[in-house]
């Protein structure tokens, strides 16, 4: 996808940096192995390293995530591009609720107006296009530059995008999970469309939750939820695609297995978003810019993911 078919508000970035780890405990166990300071040097490494597109949303860490990130950006909000998240729980059920959180949102990121606001799923009761109608009114009080989705499928997403149409609006992006181990966004049509409209795809979790780093195997998997998500089993099967990343990367001047997956997904004209923790998680993702997987390349490892994606 060319910058003149993204949107205006996420033109010339191709990766941005997601920050569900900053203050979640459930999964990625903040407090235990990196801390405050951690995600704090991750960010000021972040935008050294030319980064201005961050990613959180009203849930992680309860808020922790949103508050970090607004303590962090002090004096460098302006030249940044913040997205953040709604979550329409059933029980927000008033016309004033989506309005109520983004302030809440705003005032913990220290802002008075955000980039991109996002739907975070979408739950019944409240139909698709009232939220729309509930962002439009945020984007015309000045709150809000512009309005994504998040987890929806092609069907919504495109009844989000037509009641966008009629408040005078548009539909920026769509955020869905996307990596070489989750690619039902090419199979269900959701990325063509996008393609097709206009519609920024924002990945997140493009290294499948550290599964495309190669930092597990069968003998080492990982712990916790992750452990659940992606067995020993699951493991075996992707190694042919590791060693595949592995041996494109040295093509390349020696990038890692991250990089090669990062960049995969950044010339599917997707916006990845890896999270950050420590300077040199930042670092990794950084070493993923400047230069592009061959068509060949691209297809090995498409040819590699479909195996394990049909079995």
């Amino acid at each position: 996808m060319s910058d003149q078919e993204k949107s205006a508000i996420l033109s010339g970035i191709e990766m941005g940096i997601g920050t569900w780890s900053w203050g979640d405990r459930m999964i990625w166990n903040y407090g235990n192995g990196y801390d405050y300071e951690d995600i704090h040097q991750a960010f000021n490494s972040a935008v050294d390293f030319g980064f201005r597109f961050f990613d959180t949303a009203e849930i992680y860490g309860q808020g922790r995530s949103e508050s970090y990130l607004g303590n962090f950006m002090q004096g460098s909000s302006d030249q940044l591009v913040i997205a953040s998240k709604f979550m329409p729980y059933p029980w927000r059920l008033s016309s004033g609720s989506l309005g109520k959180a983004l302030r809440a949102s705003l005032k913990r990121l220290k802002l008075e107006r955000i980039s991109l606001y996002q739907m975070h799923q979408s739950f019944p009761p409240v139909k698709i296009d009232t939220w729309m109608g509930q962002m439009a009114a945020v984007v015309h009080e000045g709150l809000v530059q512009a309005v994504g989705v998040s987890n929806y499928d092609l069907q919504q997403t495109l009844q989000a995008h037509n009641s966008l149409i009629r408040e005078g609006l548009r539909l920026a992006s769509t955020q869905m999970e996307y990596s070489l181990l989750n690619r039902r966004i090419e199979k269900t049509g959701l990325l063509d469309l996008c393609k097709e409209q206009g519609i920024t795809v924002i990945a997140y979790s493009p290294l499948a939750m550290g599964m495309l780093t190669g930092k597990y195997t069968p003998g080492h998997p990982p712990s916790g939820y992750r452990s659940t998500k992606y067995p020993s089993g699951f493991l075996k099967k992707i190694m042919p695609l590791i060693a595949e990343m592995k041996r494109i990367g040295l093509e390349h001047e020696g990038k890692t297995p991250a990089q090669v997956a990062l960049n995969w997904i950044i010339c599917k004209g997707a916006i990845p978003i890896p999270g950050g923790k420590n300077p040199r998680q930042i670092e990794e993702s950084a070493g993923a810019l400047g230069w592009y997987l061959t068509g060949d390349e691209i297809k090995t490892l498409d040819d590699l993911s479909d195996r394990i994606l049909e079995n």
